[in-house]
């Protein structure tokens, strides 16, 4: 069954990727009529979000951000099919870097690192950082249910030298690549809610008390990895600049869970500068009422 969904889903996939960009963001829009005015897809748990963390904010306010956001998640979609056939060439183009030298200041000092990012803007094309580094990398992420499907969007990765690998995965890999002198850049995006029985931290996100990953911090410490903050802000339609902030060359220096939180207040500073385009639809905020004792 699932590679015959595949077989039967592909084909309109890739035909979409071949699109002009004027024509990919013509099915953009349709898309977003789609799920904002016909489907209303997550709409409750959206607005749900932004009334939590925006409380100061006006209706009209809050529809405003609700639909830009939603125009923003349709590019998005539109943007991560385009990947299986976009060129080098135009992703360079698109998804610029504006201080690659603080990736190479780790590089140089012949480190692996760890790279830290939010559900902010866009993580699709970040990839191509690989066609501006030495390192090899890692993007740890969770596995696509149907196979095929999975086994495609490594496949896109690979091109530009990055590879995907789960949870289980990462510390065997990493740590068998720096016992062989690999140097490394292994991405985490670290701001979803993890599942509440695997909550060893909490605190506030957006002014409200809930769980944290701590994985990437935790990885950082065990393999002596700097770690490096990116932030991705979208200039246009398709076109966006990522800079890098390193948070530590050092995380063994730093209590448990310090450099977790000053991720979360780096991905807090994004949302509060432009909220539209941090990914509203997931339920970030289900476990705010479940605050164990010790947490308060």
């Amino acid at each position: 069954m699932q590679f015959l969904v595949y077989i039967l889903i592909y084909p309109f996939l890739w035909i979409v990727s071949i699109l002009p960009f004027r024509l990919l963001y013509a099915v953009s829009d349709g898309l977003f009529f789609l799920l904002y005015y016909v489907f209303g897809y997550r709409r409750k748990v959206v607005k749900e979000n932004l009334n939590l963390v925006f409380p100061e904010k006006s209706e009209k306010e809050i529809k405003t951000i609700t639909k830009t956001f939603y125009r923003h998640l349709s590019d998005m979609v539109l943007e991560s099919i385009k990947s299986i056939s976009i060129t080098e060439e135009e992703m360079k183009k698109r998804f610029v870097f504006t201080n690659i030298e603080e990736v190479h200041k780790i590089e140089d000092a012949n480190k692996s690192m760890v790279m830290m990012c939010a559900h902010y803007g866009s993580w699709e094309w970040i990839f191509i950082l690989q066609q501006h580094v030495k390192s090899m990398g890692y993007g740890i992420y969770k596995r696509i249910e149907n196979k095929y499907f999975d086994r495609l969007v490594k496949r896109i990765r690979a091109k530009y030298n990055s590879y995907l690998i789960t949870n289980k995965e990462a510390i065997a890999t990493l740590t068998e690549a720096k016992e062989n002198g690999e140097l490394t850049i292994n991405g985490f995006i670290s701001d979803q809610s993890p599942r509440r029985s695997k909550a060893y931290h909490w605190n506030e996100f957006m002014n409200i008390k809930v769980p944290i990953h701590t994985g990437a911090e935790m990885l950082a410490k065990r393999l002596d990895m700097p770690v490096i903050f990116f932030s991705v802000k979208k200039v246009g339609r398709g076109y966006y600049e990522t800079t890098f902030e390193t948070i530590t060359m050092t995380p063994n220096e730093y209590k448990d869970y310090e450099i977790t939180d000053i991720f979360m207040k780096l991905v807090e500073k994004q949302i509060y500068d432009a909220p539209e385009y941090y990914l509203w639809t997931h339920k970030r905020w289900k476990y705010r009422n479940d605050v164990p004792p010790e947490f308060q």
